[in-house]
């Protein structure tokens, strides 16, 4: 049985929070949605309620068994369900996974178990979006990987809130010309007639 997720509050990790405890997992993990953007621009750009990661689903129980002082919750239909419930919480379309520090009574992170093929990542929203993990993941200086902001641009579309928007001025403002292209195919393939187009052909 579920439970309104907003019983507890956010009291969220910083990305190097994560890092340190997810040093030693193999699976291709990476800070995803807008702490990705804040890290390519070299942090510091805005303020951030929550911590979103990406994982393979496939191999998510890797980066579960590293963060054993968390409980798990597969958010499904704007309900917590344990991922103790098993395969029927966990299949698409649910992908959000968030972390309950039961001892302080807050969640700390949010893990998307994302489709892949071995070594290839491929889009939920679009599953002939696909790239090799080593060209989807970049890092900071200090080894901190981050989903690269095209393909965190590309999520932040569907909703394109405020925050969203400004996140999308700061990256078009350091993307290089054919990063904000690519961008720009992203987009128009996942969202056509995007209102975001303009903006960024405007700078191509």
């Amino acid at each position: 049985m579920g439970f309104d997720p907003d019983t507890y509050a956010w009291d969220a990790w910083r990305p190097e929070d994560a890092y340190r405890r997810l040093a030693n997992v193999a699976a291709p993990w990476c800070v995803a949605a807008g702490w990705a953007v804040d890290l390519f621009l070299g942090g510091g750009h805005r303020e951030h309620e929550d911590l979103e990661i990406a994982a393979p689903g496939a191999r998510f129980t890797e980066v579960v068994a590293a963060l054993p002082e968390l409980e798990f919750f597969a958010i499904v239909d704007r309900q917590a369900r344990s991922i103790d419930e098993g395969e029927a919480v966990l299949r698409p379309p649910s992908h959000q996974t968030w972390g309950l520090d039961r001892a302080a009574g807050v969640w700390r992170i949010d893990i998307f178990r994302e489709p892949s093929d071995g070594d290839t990542w491929l889009s939920r929203r679009d599953e002939s979006i696909q790239l090799p993990y080593d060209q989807l993941v970049e890092r900071t200086a200090a080894g901190i990987p981050y989903v690269r902001p095209e393909i965190a641009l590309l999520f932040k579309a569907k909703h394109a809130r405020p925050k969203d928007d400004a996140d999308l001025a700061a990256a078009l403002a350091v993307l290089e010309s054919r990063r904000r292209e690519y961008l720009a195919e992203l987009i128009e393939r996942v969202h056509p007639g995007h209102r975001w187009l303009e903006s960024i052909r405007a700078r191509t």
